[in-house]
């Protein structure tokens, strides 16, 4: 049967084909109830989303320091294994004298050194030649110490403050104090950590909520993968998200407080923004080729640790907060000269490289670059062969470059031989009680409560070196 073009009416219709009409019909009203139904329920729901988003304030928003910081952010080169202070920045000419080779005998320095910039620190000579070029920047701390010559304590103390417990990491504590600038980005970025030694501990945020963890990522092979969703549109994952999170807020509203929930609600929307951020952060491809010269992104021994550095200096534009870089191979109880001269080959370039270009992007002045390892070495021969030596807790050297601190300015000392801090003594609690002053941050303020006790970086302890602030 033909039906023509106009309106048609159940009166017009066959038995049949009345009976279809009002199934059909039944079924349209029940879809536009329905639809009316969710209409109302998205409305609400929308509604109730909005308010809850209202109250909910990120734990990783931007924090005001307490008192004005000459550092904004954080970029720590660890050197793992303990680099020797006395083949690298501190001279010890006294030592040059003793020196001979025999086990447990006084080890001469391996280089000579010589003065560098226009305040003449002293500094091994010709083993970091593009690092040499910018002593007037480092304020070199010669009289670090820490309590234990062990890998494992004193690389967990050294991060944590703590050699026995478990505690949240320097990084955890900065941006739980500050939050961070970057929208799209963790707050927190440890690139190359090692996993022995206390592991995820080192950037782990222990008690603090998990939101103030570090992410760990990579730096081989151009840094990280794409990590786009490849299975759902962006529109689509965004809905979906907002649905979830809708959900999460409203329980958050009503039981206000829970950690773990924050930490859910900041991870899964984080997790979103990165798809975008990540992959155009690490593409290191469109820098200019006077750039990857400076860090020495195309040459084979510098290539893993500048592109590593290159990280830090894009991360530092995009509002990070707490950025570590980790080199490893420094614990040379033997091949010392070839072992020291191999390690800073593949570093002294990509740093010198990330002090110029954060210098000349104006970054240098707001940022804080601290270098150094868990200690130092032994001023004896370890192994008898005179090229190598053991590990030196009593008194190494670490160095800060930038934000707030003197360039070209040596502050402590160990003895005359560099087996023990003699001036300007500086544990782990008072480095730590530096940098956060250094971030506008009293370390004996910053706490959080846990356990019923109100827990700190510092512990009990904690001096701010005031003498190297400019």
């Amino acid at each position: 049967m033909k039906l023509n073009a106009r309106r048609l009416c159940p009166d017009t219709l066959p038995i049949h084909g009345r009976r279809a009409f009002l199934q059909q019909s039944a079924n349209g009203f029940g879809s536009l109830a329905l639809g009316a139904l969710l209409s109302q329920w998205a409305s609400s729901s929308a509604l109730q989303a909005a308010e809850a988003a209202k109250k909910y304030v990120s734990p990783t928003a931007p924090k005001a320091p307490q008192f004005t910081a000459r550092a904004k952010r954080v970029i720590f080169l660890f050197m793992e294994g303990g680099p020797s202070h006395i083949d690298t920045f501190d001279w010890k000419p006294e030592l040059a004298k003793l020196g001979a080779s025999g086990k447990s005998r006084p080890l001469a320095p391996v280089f000579p050194f010589r003065p560098q910039g226009k305040n003449g620190l002293m500094m091994a000579d010709g083993l970091f030649p593009h690092l040499a070029g910018h002593a007037d920047e480092l304020c070199l701390l010669n009289g670090v110490t820490t309590k234990t010559p062990s890998h494992h304590q004193g690389i967990v103390s050294l991060h944590t403050g703590s050699e026995n417990f478990v505690r949240p990491s320097l990084g955890s504590w900065v941006t739980y104090g500050l939050g961070t600038e970057s929208e799209d980005l963790p707050g927190f970025i440890t690139i190359d950590p090692i996993s022995h030694n206390g592991g995820a501990q080192n950037y782990g945020s222990a008690f603090l909520p998990a939101t103030f963890q570090g992410t760990r990522l990579g730096s081989g092979s151009g840094g990280v993968p794409n990590i786009r969703n490849n299975h759902m549109l962006g529109d689509d994952q965004r809905r979906q998200l907002d649905f979830v999170q809708q959900m999460n807020r409203k329980l958050l509203a009503q039981t206000p407080g829970q950690a773990e929930l924050e930490g859910v609600i900041e991870s899964s929307e984080l997790a979103f923004r990165m798809q975008s951020s990540v992959p155009q952060t690490f593409d290191t491809s469109d820098e200019p080729q006077h750039i990857r010269d400076l860090y020495g992104i195309d040459d084979g021994t510098t290539e893993r640790f500048g592109q590593a550095c290159l990280m830090a200096r894009r991360l530092a534009e995009k509002g990070v907060r707490f950025i570590q870089l980790t080199s490893a191979g420094w614990d040379h109880h033997n091949n010392l000269r070839s072992g020291l001269q191999g390690r800073w080959d593949a570093i002294d370039r990509p740093i010198a490289g990330l002090i110029s270009d954060l210098k000349q992007r104006g970054l240098l002045k707001d940022t804080l670059i601290l270098w150094g390892g868990e200690f130092g070495r032994s001023t004896a021969d370890d192994k008898g062969d005179g090229d190598g030596r053991g590990h030196q807790a009593k008194g190494f050297t670490m160095w800060m470059a930038g934000a707030g601190v003197k360039g070209g300015f040596r502050h402590g000392a160990t003895d005359e031989l560099g087996g023990a801090a003699v001036e300007g003594k500086m544990n782990m609690h008072d480095l730590h009680a530096t940098i956060l002053h250094l971030l506008g941050l009293d370390h004996e303020a910053l706490t959080y409560r846990y356990a019923g006790r109100d827990f700190r970086l510092t512990e009990t302890g904690g001096v701010v070196a005031r003498e190297i602030l400019a």
